[in-house]
């Protein structure tokens, strides 16, 4: 078991998540994804095959993290890799959005990424090896309107990248992000496809024209987790097809 790498996905039964796990479980990472929901966990691990595992936890209620991890490395005796996936947005005006509603997105998007990657860190710094990768969002790259507490969790998450690549590269940890562009999914299709102006926009201002796929951002975690970017540390990557120089 030991010559297998072991990798977390958090939010790893859909999405992003689940491109980046299944990416990983095909290249022999055991990877282990992370989220509340049971049922979604279970789906994902039967489509993703014998390299995937899943534990289920509620990564905002921050004290049951370090009880996650010990039983992760119990089970798995190492963590190579983790993948901060999982968050949530909310679209409101400015002015509408509660103090609980800020709260809540800044608990789940920062405290818990900040929570899981200390307590991994505790362990990759034994082994003085380990790959952390964030997931950013062009939201903090320039201002998007309607999404305030999401757009400060990830640029504090861009801060945090360069924050803990600074400390824990010299102790063998490497420290990066993704931010990802546009990426196809049923959903930002049919609401690009019920908003006309807005569709144009985003490929107006997108080079490449096109809207990404979750592989794109799966092929990008696997480069960062590999020893193909092992003198990568302290970058945000953005895998959006252009959209973040775009004009």
């Amino acid at each position: 078991m030991q010559n297998k790498k072991v990798a977390i996905v958090t939010g790893g039964g859909s999405g992003l998540g689940f491109a980046i796990a299944q990416k990983f479980s095909q290249h022999g990472i055991q990877t282990i994804i992370v989220g509340r929901d049971e049922e979604k966990l279970k789906t994902a691990q039967s489509q993703l095959g014998e390299n995937c595992f899943y534990k289920s936890c509620d990564l905002t209620a921050l004290v049951s993290i370090p009880a996650l991890i010990e039983n992760i490395i119990a089970e798995f005796g190492q963590i190579d890799i983790l993948v901060n996936n999982a968050g949530i947005n909310m679209k409101k005006e400015f002015t509408e959005v509660t103090d609980e509603e800020f709260q809540s997105v800044i608990t789940t998007n920062v405290c818990s990424v900040f929570a899981m990657s200390r307590e991994v860190v505790k362990h990759m710094l034994v082994k003085k090896s380990g790959n952390i990768i964030n997931i950013s969002s062009m939201a903090a790259q320039y201002g998007l309107p309607k999404v305030i507490a999401y757009s400060a969790s990830k640029t504090a998450i861009d801060g945090m990248t360069r924050a803990m690549a600074v400390e824990l590269s010299p102790k063998g940890i490497r420290v990066n992000a993704i931010a990802p562009g546009f990426i196809y999914s049923a959903m930002t299709d049919k609401a690009l496809n019920s908003d006309p102006e807005r569709k144009a926009k985003v490929f107006g201002r997108t080079p490449m024209g096109i809207m990404g796929e979750a592989t794109d951002i799966g092929e990008a975690a696997l480069f960062l987790a590999t020893d193909a970017a092992k003198y990568i540390t302290g970058v945000v990557l953005p895998v959006d097809g252009g959209n973040s120089i775009g004009f």
